[in-house]
């Protein structure tokens, strides 16, 4: 940017130093950076909102499987499923995670050999985990462990569970339409590479400078706002969710003293 800043100027300054065709472009164009400045805020907005929403929605797991283990804790005395509900609350927050991203890793999973090659052959592994979760309280209410009010406690905040992953799904899978990001990105691309044509005439050499800090704020814009709309990767400025899982599966163990 600086060498087509530098080009331009010495270009007008030493080829064309009374050339007038250019001296009304700097209100065009401050008028054209108004409209992209509007742009580009609705798509760090944009981008912002999704991963904030994501955090709410980690948020709400955390929560969720708190309380979902202290119920488990207080209203049985069975050690196996103390034990169960151990492994498989921790499993679904780890199994979430890895879903968002390129798949599960099985073997940062506590599960069994049987339980293991289940999973191989499953899709939406998570699913299967809340499904077996969901199968060991019906087991315990039907052999009495739980009563039927105990039990519509628990699924209250089992239900939570696949709400939370379809809401994180939806914000992996819906991204900015193709073609507004596109012809944003060309938009950017046209106005910092025709910039100093404008800034030329009014500030001489300076104009290389003021196009190098002004391309530097647009496209920074642009970039922030393409790394934090899909927040459950390994970037940098992606959510923690390894260590939100990491915190899961501490506190559901330490509850339910496994």
């Amino acid at each position: 940017m600086a060498l087509l800043s530098g080009t331009i100027a010495w270009v007008k300054m030493t080829h064309f130093p009374n050339a007038t065709m250019v001296d009304n472009l700097m209100g065009v164009y401050s008028i054209v950076g108004f409209v992209l400045s509007l742009l580009l805020v609705f798509r760090t907005n944009t981008a912002y909102d999704r991963w904030w929403e994501g955090r709410k929605k980690w948020g709400e797991l955390v929560n969720n499987t708190r309380n979902f283990a202290i119920k488990i804790a207080s209203m049985t005395t069975s050690k196996e499923d103390d034990h169960f509900f151990a492994r498989m609350i921790p499993n679904y927050a780890l199994a979430m995670k890895e879903h968002l991203r390129k798949g599960v890793k099985l073997e940062e999973l506590e599960l069994t050999d049987e339980e293991y090659k289940y999973l191989e052959s499953k899709s939406h592994k998570p699913s299967f985990i809340a499904k077996w979760m969901y199968a060991r309280l019906d087991k315990m209410k039907t052999e009495g462990d739980l009563t039927q009010e105990e039990f519509i406690t628990m699924d209250t905040n089992l239900k939570t569970f696949s709400d939370i992953i379809g809401a994180c799904e939806r914000i992996k899978n819906t991204p900015l339409p193709y073609s507004y990001n596109n012809f944003l990105k060309k938009f950017i691309f046209v106005y910092v590479c025709t910039m100093p044509l404008a800034f030329v005439n009014s500030f001489g050499w300076w104009s290389i400078l003021l196009s190098v800090l002004v391309f530097y704020i647009l496209v920074s814009l642009e970039i922030l706002a393409e790394e934090i709309e899909d927040p459950f990767g390994l970037d940098p400025n992606d959510l923690p969710t390894d260590e939100l899982s990491q915190k899961i599966k501490d506190n559901v163990k330490e509850l339910l003293k496994d």
